[in-house]
């Protein structure tokens, strides 16, 4: 059984920082682009970072440049998000993704966050609240 569980969400103030984790199991994590997508209530899901499994290719949705960082550990199996200096609009329930890329292709289907777009599996979010 296919699971991407995701951990981390919490109350924080603006200004503040949380790290979110992904466990991923039922699938091989190193044939996978990792990532991490939000919604906020009212609003259609979005993209805002990715990690390539085969290259290590990080790309970024431009309103958490600079601030947000993925990472992955293929030991573990886990994908983290680092979120720093978060603001109102953060705001979300944080899930994480995961899209087949199998390493012997080489090179990376795509470059750009639309790695992560044509997802395979999805898992439960964690919430994030950011008050001002």
């Amino acid at each position: 059984e296919v699971q991407l569980q995701a951990s981390g969400g919490g109350l924080v103030q603006a200004g503040g920082s949380l790290r979110l984790s992904c466990l991923a199991s039922g699938f091989t994590f190193d044939d996978h682009a990792m990532g991490w997508f939000r919604q906020i209530p009212g609003k259609e899901r979005e993209g805002i970072a990715c990690i390539s499994n085969i290259n290590g290719s990080t790309y970024y949705e431009d309103s958490v440049k600079g601030r947000f960082t993925i990472s992955r550990d293929n030991a573990k199996d886990m994908v983290y998000l680092q979120m720093n200096n978060l603001k109102p609009e953060d705001t979300a329930v944080y899930s994480c993704v995961a899209r087949y890329q199998p390493r012997f292709l080489g090179e990376e289907l795509f470059r750009g966050l639309e790695l992560c777009y044509d997802y395979d599996y999805w898992g439960q979010g964690t919430q994030v609240t950011v008050s001002s």
